[in-house]
């Protein structure tokens, strides 16, 4: 079952964040943060945050929002998974429900943005496996070496 974040849903959330070890430490932060707004504000316009649920347990959770200044462009800010349930389907139903979301809100494109560090292979080819295309990439964007890589997904509503 996916649903709308719940309050009491934080720390359990962020035991997920602070077990996924490709995400360093300012990014637990941020992901942290991220979860703090849309818990604050449950009807925010940019941080809708979903969690799934399996067996009353949460096995990940997905953040995602339309991108301020456009009139259908929404950003897939966070997609987690717990690692205990990684390679079970998982992320894929999150990445389904982010795009029905963005479709039943009239958007047309998803924009994941990610990094070029090999700890990130499976990342992009997760988006790749899910007809995602990258749409831009920004040479040493994070650090030396590090590029940012905006993978994009054309909606049809």
């Amino acid at each position: 079952m996916i649903r709308k974040l719940q309050s009491n849903d934080k720390e359990n959330l962020v035991s997920i964040i602070q077990r996924t070890n490709n995400f360093n430490d300012e990014e637990k932060k941020v992901a942290v943060e991220l979860i703090d707004e849309a818990s604050a504000n449950p009807n925010h316009e940019y941080y809708n945050l979903f969690v799934l649920e399996d067996n009353g347990d949460i096995a990940g959770y997905h953040c995602t929002g339309k991108r301020a200044l456009t009139d259908g462009v929404y950003d897939l800010y966070w997609i987690v998974v717990d690692n205990k349930y990684q390679n079970k389907g998982i992320g894929k139903k999150l990445l389904d429900h982010a795009e029905n979301f963005v479709k039943e809100n009239n958007g047309r494109w998803i924009l994941a943005e990610t990094s070029s560090k090999e700890s990130y292979n499976a990342t992009r080819n997760f988006y790749f496996r899910n007809n995602y295309s990258i749409v831009a990439e920004i040479k040493d964007f994070y650090t030396i070496n590090d590029n940012l890589i905006v993978f994009g997904k054309y909606i049809k509503t």
